[in-house]
């Protein structure tokens, strides 16, 4: 049984729509909801009607809502057994070629893209490949391009790089500055951080590698649809997409363009 929308929420998400070029419409409802209501909480209005004026008189209001709209959770190395199946099953095939494109969608605050970047530096491939990073969210975007992280967060962070089999010492690739750990310039000459949408936009460069993870989650059937639309156009062929441990291509439109290469983590393959 199918509930039908909620006409506040609707024209909320349409008048952000028209007024700022921002398309949450076919992100799954109940997601938003929770979203909606902490926002609510937050910028202190009563209702969703009283948010939605709020957020066509003020710009700064909606940067405010913007925060709530967009997950911004994420971690270095976050769960590792993907970045170990991506060092010990997809970067011998990735060595075969002279230059490498990786695009991670949906970077949030970085830590996927420096990640994979630390992956790449340790295999010997950064010096030859560029990690575009994109979000549709602006602040995230410059803390991403800072690389600037608590340092109390590194411990956790070590422990996941051991389990995805680094090689050396995390600490090799950031340097502590009283409670901030600053990523290595190395790493940050390696990423391009830009802003793209899975909602709006269409791909923007073929590459090697597409690493989108824990976003198709918060869509519905049809936003997840166009958006792995536009992975697959993104993907050369032979090349490889990762998705989040939540997240599968079994019931997509776009499932016979790719091959399950490492089912257990979500590690596909184009034909």
């Amino acid at each position: 049984m199918t509930t039908s929308p909620d006409p506040e929420l609707t024209a909320l998400l349409d008048a952000v729509y028209h007024r700022y070029h921002y398309d949450f419409r076919g992100y799954a409802e109940a997601s938003l909801r929770r979203r909606i209501g902490a926002a609510l909480t937050h910028l202190r209005c009563p209702t969703v009607n009283d948010l939605r004026e709020r957020v066509l008189a003020e710009p700064r209001g909606f940067s405010e809502l913007l925060r709530f709209l967009t997950v911004q959770v994420s971690d270095l190395f976050r769960d590792p057994s993907y970045y170990r199946s991506l060092r010990e099953r997809i970067v011998p095939y990735l060595r075969t070629y002279p230059s490498l494109k990786v695009w991670v969608a949906g970077c949030a605050t970085g830590e996927e893209a420096y990640s994979l970047a630390i992956v790449f530096a340790e295999e010997g491939l950064l010096d030859r490949t560029l990690i575009y990073a994109t979000d549709i969210h602006p602040e995230s975007l410059r803390a991403a391009e800072a690389g600037v992280y608590d340092l109390e967060r590194f411990a956790r962070f070590s422990d996941s790089y051991r389990q995805a089999g680094g090689r050396g010492s995390l600490s090799d690739f950031y340097t502590a500055q009283y409670a901030s750990a600053i990523l290595d310039r190395r790493l940050k000459q390696a990423i391009l951080f830009s802003d793209h949408s899975l909602a709006t936009d269409v791909a923007f460069a073929e590459v090697e590698l597409v690493s989108c993870r824990n976003v198709l989650i918060y869509f519905d059937r049809p936003l997840q649809d166009r958006a792995i639309g536009v992975l697959r156009d993104s993907v050369r062929r032979k090349g490889f997409l990762g998705l989040g441990a939540k997240e599968t291509l079994r019931f997509s439109a776009h499932a016979e363009a790719f091959t399950e290469l490492v089912p257990e983590d979500r590690i596909y393959q184009r034909r």
